[in-house]
């Protein structure tokens, strides 16, 4: 954890009242009680895209939200991004931009189609584990991964399976960092405490969606949400509070 954030939060500083009011709550206990707390994560454009056609995104958001997202891995045991978002982005998941250590980084890669290239599995960085389908063959670990072997739910992996395992490695504050598919995912399973939103005053005309849900038939059927909003210049942070319907099973 970011000591210095950790401490200006615990003193409340009159100075720091957005920093409390942003960071206060991803700092609570678990509001669920099962000691876990999971947050999704999400920077898009105007258009709400996460991506060009090609696969281009950087940089949709500017230097501040690229420094609050660094923030809010420092925060978290575990980070959490699909594989999609390794094979676009090749990233490395890690605290560059601020002070704290890194999480543990995890890849979800249902139906194990990444391969060693990435330096995610190359490199001498934080601890790697790659979530895989049961019935997926191959080893146990990919480079300098572990694989981790969960249920098939559907084209995926049970968010909630997901969740356990990592709760089982002492891995309990979760940050869903991406992509679209992936943060999707772990919304509609109900698997969320918050949700950060990135809007940037950018439109890209098309693209990646920054979310893939069922469709509403009205919008009194879509999901409605409160928010908190918190400039980012040049963009604006929508914080989202959220409930996460289950709790985590197997503690």
């Amino acid at each position: 954890m970011e000591d210095a954030l950790w401490q200006r939060l615990l003193r409340r500083d009159p100075a720091d009242a957005g920093a409390c009011t942003l960071y206060g709550p991803l700092l609570a206990a678990s509001p669920t009680g099962d000691g876990c707390f999971v947050l999704g994560r999400i920077a898009q454009s105007l258009d709400g895209r996460i991506a060009t056609a090609s696969g281009a995104s950087r940089w949709i958001s500017g230097d501040a939200d690229l420094e609050h997202t660094h923030r809010l891995r420092a925060l978290f045991d575990a980070i959490v991004v699909g594989a999609g978002t390794v094979r676009a982005d090749d990233p490395q998941l890690t605290t560059r931009r601020v002070p704290g250590p890194s999480p543990v980084r995890v890849i979800v890669d249902t139906n194990r189609r990444l391969d060693a290239r990435y330096k995610i599995f190359t490199d001498d960085g934080p601890q790697t584990l790659l979530c895989t389908a049961a019935d997926c063959e191959g080893p146990d670990h990919l480079g300098n991964a572990q694989v981790v072997r969960l249920p098939r739910a559907g084209e995926g992996v049970d968010p909630a399976t997901v969740l356990t395992a990592l709760a089982a490695r002492g891995l309990r504050r979760v940050f869903i960092e991406g992509g679209g598919i992936t943060v999707s995912r772990f919304l509609v399973a109900g698997m969320l405490d918050r949700l950060h939103v990135t809007v940037a005053p950018l439109l890209l005309g098309g693209g990646v969606p920054a979310f893939t849900l069922p469709q509403a038939l009205a919008p009194a059927d879509g999901l409605r949400f409160d928010w908190n909003i918190h400039p980012m210049a040049p963009d604006v942070l929508l914080d989202i509070p959220l409930r996460r319907l289950a709790a985590v099973a197997e503690l």
